[in-house]
């Protein structure tokens, strides 16, 4: 099933936010809410009524891939139209499919950051007590 416009938003948006570390404002303009990790944009969600896309970095290969099987995927607004990808609502854009889209856009800015700038994933419960192995 395909995703409306508001959908698409609100699902990048609680996608992102699940996600650790992640930050976001509108230091651009009040239409464009960008989420941040670490100081990098990973998500924009274009707050224009009639225009409701999200932009995400994709790998340029799978940009490509993408762009060629669905009509709502284009090259990125406002970025770098090789590594930011569009998405707006359409044929084929799934919830699935836009929480892919945020996931992986946060993954390729986390992988570029400095080891310690990256988030720390969150500690296993337990983890690391003799109590958690069953001593």
């Amino acid at each position: 099933m395909s995703t409306a416009g508001d959908r698409l938003q609100d699902t990048a948006r609680n996608a992102a936010l699940a996600l650790p570390d992640v930050s976001h404002g509108r230091p651009f303009t009040p239409r464009l809410d960008v989420y941040k990790v670490a100081d990098k944009v990973f998500l924009i969600v274009t707050d224009d009524p009639d225009e409701q896309i999200i932009t995400v970095k994709c790998e340029p290969e799978h940009a490509r891939a993408l762009q060629r099987g669905y009509a709502s995927i284009t090259p990125g607004r406002y970025l770098d139209k090789r590594h930011w990808i569009s998405l707006g609502p359409g044929r084929g854009i799934t919830k699935r499919l836009i929480n892919d889209a945020v996931e992986h856009s946060y993954d390729l800015v986390v992988d570029g950051l400095p080891v310690h700038r990256q988030p720390k994933p969150p500690p296993l419960r337990g983890a690391g007590t003799a109590q958690s192995f069953g001593f």
